[in-house]
């Protein structure tokens, strides 16, 4: 990221959330936009992978609180004229003062006065908003080791694999140093030094009123390298789509639309530098018997008009194991929840949520005539009863 990157680029605009937007919204937005514009579904596709890598870093920055507040603050500060240029009596004009933007950076000389010095300075406070946003030390670490971008795959688990954890495999793309000419973007690996940027793969210009803005070489496009015979593969920019399939691990317990993220699993990173992270997203397909309510297992069962009204034993299956038998108490009504400990999801301290049993009392759709006759027998002698008389007292306010 470029000094040039936090003074014109909208990272709001790139994700389509406004300023005072949520964590939870920029999360929403950032994977809208990785899944729709993300290489694997999009292969050969330029544009989409330029909007993928816009909005990986646009939610680098905003999905970062600390790396946000920097962010704003670094925008509010140039946005709303914190720091002048130019015009009588002011910055660049008479009794101002000229500077290149990287003093700002702690790149000023020691010792000194005004603005580029220690004492009187901007030595401090900006050098570490700036700092900490940039990953930059001062004006000599142009050329420092580059973090690989972070990647995002999904994954869809069965409901089982989600409960007890699973190990799949994925397939990856993501931008790597080309293995046809080792990365150094030439076919005999012996580019030469850029002429225009001396190697620094960044070259200044003037912003007016004695700003230097700090721009990547357009001639090496931000590499200090030229290719003198450019390889076939990398079109010598010494980087090349690289295609990998990974086992990844999936703890147990997670749940449907979870983001896991495993730290150096990304793309590779350059010069040196770190390699990103992987976020995976986890779908879960659903069961046709149980359902997840947190770390619980939810299931319905049905049980007959006697086994409700006398009480009594029921079976009760569970997932992956054997069925449990729970006791119906006599006047059990439909709808009522038992728990079954220990039959749940896996926590993250390894121990079992409970499978929460809810009962549904079956009504038969064919009768017998002497069932029929039992339950006429059944009716009359309950007829006093009226099961609705309170339903009409409270609908009165009595």
């Amino acid at each position: 990221m470029s000094t040039k990157d936090f003074i014109e680029k909208d990272y709001y605009k790139v994700l389509g959330v406004p300023k005072d937007a949520t964590e939870a919204e920029i999360k929403k937005a950032y994977r809208k936009l990785a899944r729709e514009n993300h290489p694997d579904a999009n292969r050969g596709d330029e544009k989409a992978e330029e909007r993928f890598k816009d909005a990986s870093e646009a939610y680098d920055v905003l999905g970062d609180a600390k790396r946000r507040k920097e962010y704003d603050e670094a925008r509010a500060l140039f946005g709303n004229g914190g720091i002048r240029t130019g015009g009588p009596g002011g910055a660049g004009g008479p009794g101002g003062f000229n500077f290149d933007l990287n003093d700002l950076f702690g790149g000023g000389q020691p010792g000194g006065t005004g603005t580029g010095g220690g004492a009187g300075g901007f030595g401090g406070g900006l050098g570490d908003v700036f700092g900490g946003l940039f990953n930059r030390g001062g004006a000599g670490t142009r050329t420092q080791p580059r973090r690989g971008q972070d990647i995002e795959s999904e994954v869809t688990l069965s409901f089982t694999e989600a409960v007890d954890g699973a190990t799949v495999p994925l397939r990856m793309s993501s931008s790597a140093a080309c293995k046809a000419c080792a990365g150094t973007g030439d076919k005999n690996g012996s580019p030469r030094v850029c002429p225009t940027c001396v190697g620094t793969g960044q070259v200044s210009r003037g912003g007016g009123g004695g700003f230097s803005l700090t721009d990547p070489c357009v001639d090496c496009k931000g590499r200090g390298l030229i290719a003198q015979d450019p390889c076939d593969t990398c079109k010598g920019s010494g980087r090349a789509t690289s295609s990998r399939t990974m086992q990844v691990r999936i703890p147990a317990g997670v749940s449907d639309g979870q983001r896991i993220r495993l730290r150096g699993k990304g793309a590779p990173g350059e010069r040196g530098g770190p390699n990103g992270d992987l976020y995976v997203v986890v779908h879960v397909d659903r069961h046709p018997v149980f359902g997840r309510r947190g770390d619980n297992l939810t299931v319905t069962v049905p049980v007959t008009y006697p086994e409700a009204a006398l009480g009594g034993e029921i079976t009760v299956p569970t997932l992956g194991g054997p069925p449990v038998k729970l006791k119906l108490p006599p006047g059990t009504p439909s709808g009522r929840t038992m728990r079954a400990r220990g039959k749940g999801a896996v926590r993250k301290d390894g121990t079992r949520g409970d499978l929460l049993v809810t009962v549904d009392v079956s009504v038969p759709k064919d009768l017998s005539d002497k069932a029929k006759g039992i339950l006429e027998s059944y009716r009359e002698e309950t007829a006093a009863e009226d099961p609705r008389a309170a339903l009409f007292k409270a609908a009165k306010g009595d």
